[in-house]
């Protein structure tokens, strides 16, 4: 292999190059500051900090909802740990709504009702209609009415769960489209760090929601979180709409080497999808689709009993203000971005050079991504009251689970290009019955004893569930085009793409040779 796959923002398509799957024409014409599948990745990624930030920012703001000097509300701060991290000061924000615990779970978790239900369809008509549209107007959709939060919220709470319920119908053809999008887009070999970099708007989504949340809430009341991220989710819809296009052939902006470049090591996706219905019979019988339904089910129940039951627990069990309670929340997952960008990378470093198969390098990080959060997890439960070490725990917890991105995350691509949309529908939909229970399984178990040890079986069980998924995942996963999902149309087809469609199988061969190593 050559040595010069650029990293992310760097466009070297334009230099020559050649024996290899990425070679292009021999002269050296000049380049645009920023290729466009390096564009894309950009603006994917924004798309995904506002999908999370106007996910989690009540995680946040349900602490100043709730009025915790009314009945339970006291009970349920644990006395436990309650000498100060930092200059913790214990000034109460005063809600203006009695939920308790169970309450609380079911508004966290009702998201999830209505997300579960576009996940398959969502995929499906991102690869009939287009990627683009589904995007953009799933996160458009889930910023209008993240916008009517405080609205719906002091209308009533039935009026709340219905209105996180339309958010999560509107967000949940996000992860699918842009999986769809993917497919037109990533070449086999940058799979990796495309999609970590532009799945990675997840974890900044978060690191900038939950600090700033506390914040908001603190100086302009919680209401203002919604307002500010909506704002935020409007602006971000205009530059989607106005810079993105489904495939590479229809960019206004792109060069022609980088469209070259695109035809030669991906091929018209898009054509099979067209020719071609979805195998949901051999799908639904595929061991690499189970290693992968598997492992997102797992990864989703421990991420999802972080990310929106983390800052319960520092304010419960660890005594953090709302401000500091922010702010610590978000550390984990800034630590998890920088690992899911450099697990990323590393795992096509590996791949390009050929010091592992493609589905050893899957198995791996997947077993990095879910054992060791897995241990991280556990250790939660023997450090005590050291507000450090737990703290500590939990973010080596969550930031090593970025290697997930590199090991399930991308291998929908692996094993079916043309249907990634919707194999990521399909495994996405399981998983988000982890975003369902997780919580409720949280308030259930804290809801009466919010104590340290209530804590440490929430986290034993999410340690359980990340291991059987990594083991799952190690015993099934391909890192190979599946036969169902190879293209078997006529000689006319071959002719029409001008053979680009058999570079799809191409690089799935590539790997073909020793997709068993592992």
């Amino acid at each position: 292999m050559d040595k010069d796959h650029e990293p992310l923002l760097n466009d070297k398509d334009c230099e020559a190059k050649s024996g290899t799957l990425y070679s292009t024409a021999a002269d050296t014409p000049k380049c645009n500051f920023i290729s466009a599948r390096h564009a894309l990745a950009l603006l994917t990624f924004f798309g995904f900090v506002n999908v999370y930030a106007l996910r989690v920012n009540l995680s946040v703001a349900l602490i100043a909802m709730v009025n915790n000097t009314a009945g339970e509300g006291l009970d349920n701060i644990t006395k436990e740990c309650k000498e100060p991290l930092l200059n913790e000061s214990h000034d109460d924000i005063t809600g203006e709504f009695n939920w308790d615990s169970e309450s609380q779970g079911i508004i966290l978790s009702s998201f999830f009702y209505g997300y579960i239900f576009t996940q398959i369809p969502g995929g499906m008509l991102a690869e009939r209609i287009g990627a683009k549209k589904l995007f953009g107007f799933g996160i458009l959709c889930t910023t209008l009415l993240t916008m009517l939060t405080p609205l719906a919220a002091r209308t009533s709470f039935t009026a709340l769960v219905v209105c996180r319920v339309l958010e999560g119908l509107g967000e949940g053809v996000t992860f699918p489209a842009a999986h769809a999008l993917w497919a037109n887009w990533a070449p086999p070999l940058e799979r990796s760090k495309l999609i970590s970099f532009s799945y990675g708007g997840s974890q900044i989504g978060t690191v900038i929601a939950l600090p700033i949340s506390g914040l908001l809430c603190q100086a302009w009341g919680w209401p203002s979180v919604f307002y500010l991220f909506g704002a935020f989710g409007l602006l971000w819809f205009v530059l989607w709409m106005s810079l993105v296009t489904d495939l590479p052939k229809d960019h206004p902006r792109i060069s022609s080497e980088e469209l070259h470049y695109l035809q030669k090591t991906i091929g018209d996706v898009s054509k099979m999808r067209k020719t071609a219905k979805a195998p949901w019979g051999r799908i639904l019988m595929s061991l690499p689709v189970l290693g992968i339904a598997t492992a997102h089910v797992c990864n989703n129940w421990g991420f999802y009993t972080l990310l929106t039951c983390l800052p319960t627990y520092m304010k419960q069990v660890l005594n953090f203000d709302l401000s500091q309670d922010g702010f610590v929340s978000a550390l984990p997952y800034l630590v998890s971005w920088f690992v899911v960008v450099l697990a990323g990378q590393l795992a096509d470093h590996v791949r390009n050079k050929r010091y592992l198969s493609t589905v050893a390098v899957r198995k791996i990080w997947q077993s990095i991504g879910q054992f060791i959060p897995a241990g991280f997890l556990v250790a939660v439960g023997y450090v005590g009251c050291n507000k450090t070490l737990a703290i500590a725990c939990l973010t080596m917890s969550v930031a090593f689970g970025g290697f997930s991105q590199s090991g399930y995350g991308v291998n929908h691509l692996d094993i079916a290009p043309a249907y990634a949309g919707t194999l990521m529908g399909l495994t996405n939909t399981l998983g988000t019955l982890s975003g369902i229970f997780a919580p409720l399984v949280v308030g259930v178990l804290t809801e009466d004893n919010p104590s340290r040890e209530q804590w440490q079986i929430v986290f034993y069980i999410a340690a359980a569930i990340y291991s059987f998924g990594a083991i799952v995942f190690c015993l099934f996963a391909s890192g190979v085009q599946q036969e169902w999902a190879k293209p078997h149309c006529g000689h006319g087809d071959d002719q029409q793409t001008g053979g680009h469609r058999s570079s799809i199988n191409r690089s799935s061969e590539s790997s073909s040779e020793d997709d068993h190593l592992s």
